[in-house]
């Protein structure tokens, strides 16, 4: 693979108490690739035989149900790993991951996986506790589902994005990568049509702003009290 330059990803979550010359030998067992917008990186059942750093672009997680319902399940943004499926003694993927824009990615093969973190056991502590961050995700995700409305289920949605992958211009904060209505409709449990007449709504409000795959929050403060309000009401 070409010369990755370690200062650049050193600080990453996965790297954690990792040594220079012990993130050295990580990165030998690595290759580096390349996944135009819209390619998928890997499929839901296939055999988990790599995982994955996402160095640049955007990728989307999503789970088929076996009534064929489409699920995005979450978002995974540069510096974070991704295809994981050997750290919950899974075989095969859990998910497809499509990448939501031209993307640049580290691979190991899942065959290095017991050897890496026997030698440098950072890796695997990291590794749990990215994993348990995601459980816990998935657990405010269940619950808001199951208590508010569905107008706050995509405020929260909104919220989560804006906050792993905001740019901050003159007038809010823009989701800085492709996302449709479909996807937030996928995201909160809801149909397209609900989450259209949700945004149009706020985007008479001022509240916020989409055109076609891109939406900015032009006011994130109220839409954090219209998500926590609805948290506090405990609507259903």
């Amino acid at each position: 693979m070409a010369k990755v330059d370690t200062s650049l990803i050193a600080h990453l979550p996965l790297f954690a108490g990792v040594t220079p010359e012990a993130l050295d030998e990580i990165l030998r067992e690595a290759r580096s690739a390349r996944y135009p917008k819209n390619s998928a990186i890997f499929e839901q059942g296939a055999d988990a035989q790599s995982f994955f750093l996402l160095l640049h672009g955007h990728v989307r997680a999503a789970k088929t149900t076996p009534t064929g319902e489409q699920i995005v399940v979450r978002y995974v943004a540069p510096g974070e790993t991704f295809g994981l499926a050997m750290a919950i003694g899974a075989v095969q993927y859990p998910a497809t991951a499509i990448a939501v824009d031209d993307s640049v990615v580290l691979i190991w093969p899942t065959s290095a996986w017991p050897r890496l973190v026997e030698r440098f056991p950072s890796l695997a502590a990291n590794t749990l506790q990215t994993v348990g961050k995601r459980l816990q995700e998935s657990h405010t995700r269940i619950l808001e589902m199951s208590t508010q409305q569905v107008e706050q289920r995509v405020a929260h949605a909104l919220l989560r994005l804006a906050k792993q992958s905001g740019k901050k211009l003159d007038h809010g904060i823009e989701i800085d990568f492709p996302i449709s209505r479909q996807d937030i409709a996928q995201m909160t449990g809801t149909t397209l049509h609900t989450v259209s007449r949700i945004l149009s709504g706020w985007e008479s409000q001022g509240l916020v702003e989409s055109g076609r795959q891109r939406i900015i929050l032009r006011d994130p403060h109220r839409i954090v009290v219209l998500a926590e309000r609805s948290a506090d009401s405990g609507a259903a």
